[in-house]
């Protein structure tokens, strides 16, 4: 069973004004946490509304940077007015997103007790999977000297339950993701009457005519009794004359499926087929899938 660990380190100094400093670290997960004049009771990591100590995300997953019982604000009427700023860099340094002062429409305050602060970070373009980052949360008071920053060292990866073979063509990422419950689907497990996305982000190779694309989407769904459950020959028939646009093609294309009922014959097998109506570039995306 894995226990988790952590260091304090806390300075106090007794005078005549306010003054405290501390530095916290997750041995696990690596978050290190410092503070001057304000406090914390609890910082920690939260995905999918489930309390983690890991350092490795799921492209497409969101993660929340929680502040629990933040004390130590300067207050005015009795409210605090803390801003927050959120930085995540790559390796070599360079900013990938940066977001300041996400607290600025509480201009008269906040009056919250305990007070909570969140920070929350879609792990999603410009960081990509294989990527090694770092997030670095900034809590300032703007009505005091008072500061609390938080560092966590990250990687990201991809869904390794898809499967992905491309025939001329490149792409970015791929994925799954659950309509119902705002978040992406790294297990393979999905829910009867769930909307399910099938996505790609930066599919390039097909070929352009006007700026325009004309792609073929088949999606065809199985069980293991080999039942056809779904089967669909082209999602984009409507587009043979037009075409789509290539850049938005680039940018994300997808398919959905809900299923209803209330049982199947598990696993599922979902097959995504994406080809060029005017090359031989193609990709195929397929992954088994666990209806519950």
């Amino acid at each position: 069973m894995k226990t988790t660990i952590s260091a304090i380190l806390i300075v106090m100094i007794l005078s005549g004004c306010r003054f405290s400093k501390s530095v916290k670290k997750d041995l696990i997960s690596g978050l290190t946490t410092t503070g001057s004049v304000l406090t914390c009771d609890d910082v920690y990591l939260s995905v999918n509304n489930e309390r983690t100590t890991r350092n490795t995300f799921y492209y497409g997953e969101m993660i929340h940077l929680i502040f629990s019982d933040i004390q130590g604000f300067t207050r005015e009427n009795g409210n605090s007015f803390p801003s927050m700023d959120i930085l995540v860099t790559n390796t070599s340094g360079d900013t990938v997103l940066n977001a300041n002062d996400l607290y600025s429409e509480y201009s008269s305050g906040m009056d919250y007790t305990p007070l909570e602060l969140t920070a929350d970070i879609t792990i999603a373009s410009p960081i990509t999977s294989g990527g090694h980052y770092t997030l670095l949360v900034s809590i300032k008071d703007k009505k005091g000297p008072g500061t609390y920053t938080s560092r966590l060292n990250f990687s990201v990866k991809a869904n390794d339950r898809l499967k992905i073979e491309t025939n001329g063509v490149s792409l970015n990422e791929a994925y799954l993701y659950s309509q119902g419950n705002n978040r992406i689907i790294n297990d393979g497990k999905i829910k009867f009457d769930d909307n399910i996305y099938l996505i790609i982000e930066g599919l390039k190779g097909f070929k352009e005519e006007n700026d325009m694309v004309f792609p073929g989407l088949s999606l065809n769904i199985t069980d293991s009794a080999k039942n056809v459950i779904l089967n669909i020959d082209d999602l984009f028939s409507e587009y043979n004359a037009t075409g789509i646009s290539a850049s938005d093609f680039t940018s994300r294309v997808s398919a959905h499926f809900k299923l209803t009922g209330d049982q199947a014959n598990n696993p599922l097998h979902c097959v995504m087929n994406i080809h060029d109506k005017k090359s031989n570039a193609s990709v195929n995306v397929s992954t088994d899938l666990i209806l519950e």
